[in-house]
């Protein structure tokens, strides 16, 4: 069964090899267009945090302070998750052999704890605000929120067309609009102090924004955790996988399935096909890979076919 491994695995491999060179090829346009995303919005959120942080101490404005950390939060997470897409590009090596495409779902899991020491620091904040409260100035709260409103509305339009297929894209995507939904929360506080003149608003507004930071923090986290322990992506349903592989022809069991994600972007599978009746032939291999990337969204498989009748009775190794 030694060599009959061997062959099994070569003609997977081969397959997956020249399968990858295709997914390469197809996605050759999105680091640039995604590298002048994270640029853009890199420079102009920095910028932004400069002014709001300084404006918001200076009014008194706890909402804006507390807006401006988070969106600190987002431009160390947008450097983070920019450096992983840049790292997922480079080639396999002897001790890489995969390369780096892992590095995205790490830079998920730190995104994910940034934002976590920012909710903490601004709860810290909040709280002492509640006591202590302070006048903030509404005008100011309004205008400089306002200018939140555009900056992170436009950075997230960048992302938008990602979103649906990269979780470390899909979180700078949701970072933005998120953000964008927390300044028309300022802009709202501002007005309402301007109307009712109750300072405690400011602190309440934070308060919300904290919770709205903690919701998308949450399933940012779960996800991350989730792809960190090597869990089957959600958009893949492995009984169905299990389901199909077992309907195969000549395929009279399946044992050993594993599915896993290699990044954020990229699902792999290893499987043994118990096919008593022989090898099928390349043919049959290049059929299977093709169906599970196109049915199921997995662009690596690896397929072993075994021919001892006594796998089929679970008695394999």
């Amino acid at each position: 069964m030694g060599a009959g491994h061997s062959h099994s695995h070569d003609h997977g491999h081969d397959h997956g090899h020249g399968h990858s060179h295709g997914i390469g090829h197809g996605h050759a346009h999105a680091p640039a267009d995604f590298g002048r995303a994270f640029a853009i919005g890199i420079v102009l959120n920095t910028a932004f945090v400069v002014v709001e942080a300084t404006y918001g101490f200076l009014s008194g404005s706890m909402a804006l302070v507390a807006d401006a950390g988070h969106n600190l939060s987002d431009v160390l997470g947008l450097i983070i998750a920019w450096g992983a897409t840049i790292a997922a590009k480079r080639p396999a090596t002897t001790r890489f052999t995969y390369g780096l495409k892992s590095s995205t779902i790490l830079a998920a899991l730190a995104n994910a704890i940034l934002l976590l020491i920012a909710i903490g620091a601004i709860l810290f904040e909040t709280v002492h605000r509640l006591i202590d409260p302070v006048e903030p100035q509404g005008w100011t709260m309004i205008w400089v929120a306002g200018i939140g409103i555009a900056i992170n509305t436009a950075t997230a339009l960048m992302f938008m067309r990602g979103r649906k297929h990269d979780l470390n894209i899909r979180g700078a995507f949701l970072h933005m609009a998120a953000d964008a939904l927390v300044s028309v929360g300022v802009v709202l506080a501002g007005a309402a102090i301007l109307l009712t003149g109750y300072a405690v608003i400011d602190p309440l507004v934070s308060l919300a924004i904290v919770a709205v930071i903690g919701w998308g923090t949450w399933g940012l986290l779960k996800d991350s955790v989730k792809m960190g322990l090597l869990g089957v992506p959600d958009s893949i349903d492995c009984d169905h996988v299990r389901a199909d592989l077992e309907a195969l022809p000549g395929v009279t069991a399946v044992h050993d399935l594993h599915i896993w994600p290699m990044s954020t972007t990229e699902t792999a599978l290893t499987a043994h096909l118990v096919m008593p009746e022989g090898h099928p032939g390349d043919a049959f291999l290049r059929d299977v890979a093709h169906s599970l990337e196109h049915d199921h969204g997995i662009q690596h498989a690896t397929i072993q076919v075994e021919t001892d009748r006594q796998c089929a009775k679970g008695n394999c190794a």
